[in-house]
This record gives structure tokens, C-alpha cells and sequence, in this order.
């Protein structure tokens, strides 16, 4: 049963649109918390959004994200996994950008995480735009390099933009390669589409052996075929997964900055997310949820809902050690 300090709070015990939000109405656990060294897995918020090069608002995504998953149970309906009880989870708390400051928020970010890898804690991070996913890499990939399942509809592993500007919502992977951050053979991207500038990334990701799977390749598979596929790539390896929303089609999460249309569904989006059992994951990310544009808040609560598929795989992999 674990810890019952690590427990959500129950609806039944104070009504979820009730109290102060917290990830999945955990615990929050500051780092310099003497309970620290008991968190397994910790949920933290990176509101910062310096590499959006469209509509911004990701800067909003953590505090917005833990509203709505405030909505969440203590249990999954399809796998029966009730992950608060096979490890102790909490709320890390947010990291502090500076909004001035690219370089600066990039450091602070690593300087978080390293503190956090270094307590022995799995970061399940709440973005933020894309460009978030390097600095977290460069804490987690200190010793190897990593390999990555990535949703998303565009790849992110564009040189620079605007003849120069290297660190972007859409470079983050091709740093982190050529920082041998990640082991791009065992680097898989899925759902990539939209209309393109040129072919520059997918040629950069066909030179170096990073497998795409186009949104047509996807649909024609299904569901079970790809992710069987990106499980293989990934191998037994240490894995992370970075989630964009936007992976998702608009019609199911318009909340974000660079839609594309001809994306999965809601339902498609949690089962690639329940699919990753199995997979080593050391860290994984939800990014791109943009409140500005998710008036409603249906992107928000599909993307906490993703972030929960993600946590009760990454709970039951530790549980299993």
C-alpha cells in the first residue's frame, strides 16, 4: 500500500474542485523536504515557454495541468493499476525560469534535475514548450546517452532558426543528439506531419539512424503495430518519452501553439501512452498544453490524463525492480 503520506487526496474525502491544486492532488514535496528522500517518482512543472516560435502560452501549461488533474482517481480503469500504492509519488513543486533569459531558464531547469537524479527520483515533467525536454535531458543523460519514444506531429531536430538561433521549441532533439544526450538508433518519433519549410530535419534524422513514423504510416498500422515497433527501438534501455500535445489532432486538444490536423484521437492518444509498458522509462514530459488557446480545458485534462497513463507505466516498472 505504501506510504499513506504519498496517497492523493480521495473526492470522497474533500471534493476534487475543492483545495489547493496539486499534481494528481498529491503531496507537494519541496526538495530541501526531509521526505524527499522517500519520493520515487516526482510530478514538476517546468512553466517556461523562451523556445516557442508561434502561439505562446505554454508558460501557463504546469499550473493549468495541475488544475485539471485534480480530476484523476486512484485508479486506472483499463489496467486496474493503482500506481499511489505501488510507489510514493509527489509533487516537486515548479521550477523558476527566468522569462528574461534563455540560457539562464536552460540552466536552472538542469540545475533542478540534476538535484532530482541525484535523490534517486523518476521526473514526470509537466511542460512548458518543447525546448524544456533538453535541459531535463542533459541532467538525466549525464552518465550514457538515452533512448527516446517521441510524439509528436513535428520532429524537432531542426538545425536553428532565422539564420542562427540554435536553442528553439523545434532544435531540443537535435541538440540533445549532437550532445550525446540521446542514442539516436534507438530514437523513434511518431506521428510526424503537417506541411514542411524543406526536408532539412528528416534528412538530418535519416543520416543519423532516428526512425519516423509519418501520421499515414501510423493510421494505415494502428496503434498496437507502431508501438510495438517504437518498444523495440527503444530496446531495454534506459528511455525517455516526450509527449507533445500537439501530437494530438486539434479537433481532441486545440489548446497548443503549432496544431497540425490529421492527428489520432483522444482515445488513440491514451493507448500509445498505455502502451509503453515494459519500456525502461527514467524520465518522461507532457509539453505544449497552451491555456490561451484551451478555453474549455479539454487539452489540458487529455494531457493530465496522458501523463497519468505515462506515471502508472513508470510505477509499475519500479514496483517490478
Amino acid at each position: 500500500m505504501g506510504d499513506p503520506f504519498f496517497h492523493p487526496v480521495s473526492g470522497f474525502d474533500l471534493p476534487r474542485f475543492a483545495g489547493v491544486p496539486t499534481f494528481m492532488r498529491l503531496p507537494h514535496v519541496s526538495l530541501d523536504d526531509p521526505r524527499i528522500k522517500d519520493v520515487q517518482i516526482g510530478l514538476i512543472g517546468t512553466p517556461w515557454d523562451g523556445g516557442t516560435t508561434n502561439r505562446p502560452g505554454p508558460r501557463h501549461g504546469p499550473r493549468q495541468l495541475r488544475d485539471m488533474s485534480t480530476m484523476i482517481r486512484a485508479q486506472n480503469g483499463a489496467t486496474q493499476i493503482r500506481p499511489f500504492e505501488l510507489v510514493n509519488c509527489a509533487d516537486l513543486g515548479d521550477v523558476a525560469p527566468n522569462p528574461a533569459g534563455l540560457e539562464d531558464s536552460m540552466a536552472r531547469i538542469t540545475a533542478f534535475y540534476d538535484q532530482v537524479t541525484e535523490a534517486g527520483i523518476l521526473p514526470m515533467t509537466a511542460g512548458g514548450d518543447h525546448l524544456c525536454s533538453l535541459p531535463i535531458l542533459r541532467a538525466l543523460a549525464k552518465d550514457a546517452p538515452l533512448g527516446m519514444i517521441h510524439f509528436d506531429s513535428h520532429t524537432d531536430l531542426f538545425h536553428s532558426y532565422f539564420g542562427g538561433t540554435m536553442y528553439t521549441h523545434g532544435t531540443p532533439f537535435r541538440r540533445a543528439i549532437e550532445e550525446e544526450l540521446l542514442d539516436p538508433k534507438r530514437v523513434v518519433q511518431i506521428g510526424i506531419r503537417g506541411t514542411t519549410y524543406d526536408s532539412e530535419d528528416r534528412d538530418f534524422a535519416q543520416n543519423v539512424g532516428v526512425r519516423i513514423i509519418p501520421i499515414e504510416e501510423f493510421h494505415a498500422r494502428g496503434v498496437d503495430d507502431v508501438m510495438a515497433e517504437a518498444k523495440e527501438i527503444a530496446g531495454h534501455g534506459k528511455t525517455y518519452v516526450s509527449y507533445d500535445i500537439d501530437f494530438v489532432d486539434p479537433a481532441y486538444a486545440p489548446g497548443t501553439g503549432t496544431p497540425e490536423v490529421g492527428g489520432p484521437n483522444s482515445f488513440q492518444a491514451i493507448q500509445v501512452a498505455r502502451m509503453l509498458d515494459g519500456v525502461n522509462i527514467v524520465g518522461a514530459d507532457l509539453v505544449e498544453v497552451s491555456p490561451p488557446f484551451d478555453t474549455a480545458g479539454a487539452t489540458a485534462f487529455l494531457g493530465a490524463s496522458i501523463m497519468f497513463e505515462m506515471l502508472c507505466n513508470m510505477a509499475q516498472n519500479l514496483a517490478s525492480d
